[in-house]
């Protein structure tokens, strides 16, 4: 979040924020109204206290000065102000408390860096990798979702009947892959210096609000426990989104010291996210799902190291699509599309070549996001209150914060089914990913099995 003093020395840049970002329910100036108001509160309750303090010392003196009746007034003023004082302190609790809400509602401001545009129409390519040499591919490619079950790796029928739509199986020679994929996602960012991190899955409430996921994404979260009147209970649990809530939140209310940092976590973890298989023709196949498998790149930096921290993060997580041999581009994010709490944000998309589509690369095929690389500056440690400490004998400042998926796995799967499919509608085993697989070189598919799998007359 901004702190206050931000927005009241900086209305303009803030209202700028807001309107490039396209954040239509924030009011700059009435977060400006209850600022104001709630420090003339404090000021009076200061004054006020004054008052009652000048007057207490009085009732001592007028005693021994034998004064009783002065005295006895004195006593009435004094609790006479208290109580104006208390009415003064409430106001200013309950101002203070909307303006800690409201804040948590304003975005983050962009970096100078970041160009004005208004949706994904308008973000810009900052450049593209591997298609030089690109591997013969067959003359129609397959969609990784009828290859996916004409090879039996992937079950979207039965993941709908075990769970609903937007769930899925993955299956054999599949689940292996993807496994494959996992354990060498992991090798690669350890050798880029990453500590492991196995993050818990449910997550409670202040850590979604230290991350920005509450409250303004609350509908995309799946969320487990009672429902108190909307509210939320620190007590009440979600499903991880991303492991960037838990993994970001492990610092929560810590002091770090300058020689910890950088702090570079992976995580690998399942997420949960609602508003995934809501947009047309995503719905299909794997692309877009509910539930997804992910490894996470978390960083915690000192403020001047964030934008090339930023930078190395990006390289760190295309690193795997390079070793892959993916074909992949990153997009410079414009204001209207780069989120609500990054500072400034790069995307890494892969291309899978086995749909034409609208967005597609002159190739064909189409591109499919796998990370997104983002600086959130101070934004997510202000709101999770983590800080560092320059010199231990300095004040505590708070730090930067980054992440990028490094990378998300579905997305990886339909680009290796399309990418690297053979004439005879098998599937290349990638050469990082044989070791992880036991030497597998081709993903030839599994007989289906039931009566499903049998034709009319067979079942006869």
């Amino acid at each position: 979040m901004l702190s206050r003093q931000y927005v009241r020395e900086n209305p303009d840049e803030v209202r700028d924020a807001v309107e490039r970002k396209g954040v239509t329910d924030v009011d700059v100036d009435e977060i400006l109204e209850i600022d104001a108001e709630w420090r003339e509160l404090k000021a009076e309750g200061d004054d006020l206290r004054h008052q009652r303090n000048e007057v207490s010392r009085s009732i001592g003196q007028l005693k021994q000065e034998g004064k009783d009746e002065e005295a006895e007034e004195a006593i009435e003023r004094s609790q006479a102000l208290k109580d104006e004082l208390e009415a003064v302190e409430e106001r200013a609790d309950e101002l203070e408390a909307e303006l800690h809400e409201r804040l948590l509602e304003v975005p983050n401001v962009p970096h100078e860096s970041v160009h004005t545009g208004a949706d994904e129409s308008d973000n810009e390519t900052r450049y593209r990798w591997g298609f030089e040499d690109l591997r013969d591919l067959p003359d129609e490619v397959v969609p990784h979702y009828d290859l996916g079950e004409d090879l039996d790796v992937l079950d979207f029928e039965r993941g709908a009947k075990v769970t609903g739509g937007g769930f899925q199986f993955v299956k054999g020679d599949g689940a292996r892959l993807e496994m494959a994929l996992v354990q060498f996602m992991l090798d690669v960012h350890r050798e880029q210096e990453y500590t492991d991190v196995l993050p818990p899955v449910p997550v409670n409430s202040a850590s979604m609000r230290g991350t920005g996921q509450l409250p303004k994404f609350d509908e995309d979260a799946y969320r487990v426990g009672a429902r108190q009147d909307d509210e939320y209970d620190d007590d009440d649990l979600w499903l991880l989104p991303t492991a960037e809530v838990p993994v970001t939140n492990m610092h929560r209310d810590e002091i770090l010291l300058d020689d910890d940092l950088p702090l570079k976590y992976q995580a690998y973890s399942p997420n949960f996210r609602r508003e995934a298989g809501e947009h047309g023709t995503e719905t299909r196949g794997y692309v877009r799902v509910h539930q997804f498998n992910k490894v996470e790149l978390v960083n915690f930096v000192r403020p001047e190291e964030s934008y090339e921290r930023l930078e190395g993060l990006l390289d760190e997580a295309t690193e795997v699509l390079e070793r892959l041999g993916l074909p992949y581009r990153v997009l410079d994010m414009c204001t209207g599309d780069m989120g609500f709490t990054q500072a400034k944000k790069y995307d890494v998309e892969v291309w899978a070549p086995g749909d034409d589509m609208d967005d597609g690369p002159e190739e064909g095929g189409r591109w499919l996001e796998v990370s997104s690389v983002s600086n959130f500056e101070d934004f997510q440690a202000r709101r999770a209150g983590i800080q560092y400490r320059p010199e231990r004998h300095e004040s505590a400042e708070y730090l930067h914060t980054l992440n990028g998926s490094g990378v998300a796995l579905p997305r990886v799967m339909v680009a290796i089914l399309e990418y690297y499919q053979n004439d005879d509608g098998t599937v290349e085993v990638p050469e990082p990913l044989r070791e992880y697989m036991g030497g597998q070189e081709v993903i030839e598919g599994h007989s289906p099995v039931g009566e499903s799998a049998l034709g009319a007359g067979d079942r006869e």
